[in-house]
């Protein structure tokens, strides 16, 4: 099966860093989101990954074109301008990097990169988010469903206390602090880690339209969108603020994400 990762944004929001990279290749621990994203899918056995690059690509390609040179041992042998990598770190993966444009929509990138992703069912997820979702029941729980799509649907990380009020009281009755999606009661959100079927991408009428929009609103309406809710770790890194506090857990060596 194979993955397809979105890395082709600007990242506005974290311009301290998407500045000289993209956003997917900002750095937990030393290596990637992407990478993260990537480790994540490879724990259960998916090594087929396809990235939708588009801004400051280069830096995307340059870093899987150098991943073995720089995770293997390698012999140079110099009278006979030849090298030997000793399998030392590398990892089993198959990563096909297409170039879907700097401004194109996510509908746009879907569509670009459809002749690497063939006719079966295929995950697909943003590459600055990381989650312990279990790829494994999510599959399954999709093929259950009998849909097109299937999306992980998550509460986000809460960012201020918030408390009860019942009534026209003013005493607090409960309080929770920092709890998801900023309140007691959340809305769940889109939290990619999509399971697809090739037939959905047919819903793209406007490419123009990203994603998120008409497609995935015309799927709901017919009845072929289900959420598959995960309850457990889930975090994006759209500021430096979310860059620090996954940097803090990965340090602390009890980074949740790491299923691997």
């Amino acid at each position: 099966m194979k993955a397809l990762i979105f890395a082709g944004g600007y990242g506005t929001r974290i311009s301290e860093e998407s500045g000289v990279r993209p956003k997917p290749m900002v750095e937990i621990g030393g290596k990637p989101i992407l990478w993260h994203v990537m480790k994540t899918y490879s724990a259960y056995g998916i090594n087929d990954f396809v990235i939708a690059c588009g801004y400051k690509s280069n830096i995307i390609k340059e870093y899987f074109a150098n991943y073995s040179l720089y995770n293997s041992d390698v012999t140079f042998d110099m009278s006979s301008n030849s090298s030997l990598f000793h399998k030392n770190g590398a990892e089993d993966w198959k990563v096909t990097l297409v170039e879907t444009g700097e401004n194109a929509s996510k509908s746009e990138r879907l569509l670009a990169v459809r002749k690497y992703l063939g006719n079966e069912t295929f995950m697909m997820t943003y590459g600055d988010g990381v989650s312990n979702v279990n790829i494994a029941d999510l599959l399954n729980f999709h093929k259950k469903q009998n849909v097109l799509l299937t999306v992980t649907a998550v509460q986000p990380p809460g960012r201020f206390g918030g408390f009860v009020l019942r009534g026209k009281q003013t005493k607090i009755k409960e309080f929770h602090e920092k709890p998801k999606g900023d309140g007691v009661d959340s809305a769940w959100i889109n939290g990619g880690y999509f399971v697809v079927e090739p037939e959905a991408i047919d819903y793209i009428k406007d490419p123009k339209q990203d994603w998120e929009e008409d497609p995935m609103r015309r799927l709901a309406q017919e009845g072929q969108l289900v959420a598959f809710k995960h309850v457990d770790f889930w975090h994006p890194m759209d500021t430096l603020r979310d860059k620090n506090v996954l940097e803090a857990m990965w340090q602390s060596g009890k980074a949740p994400w790491k299923v691997w």
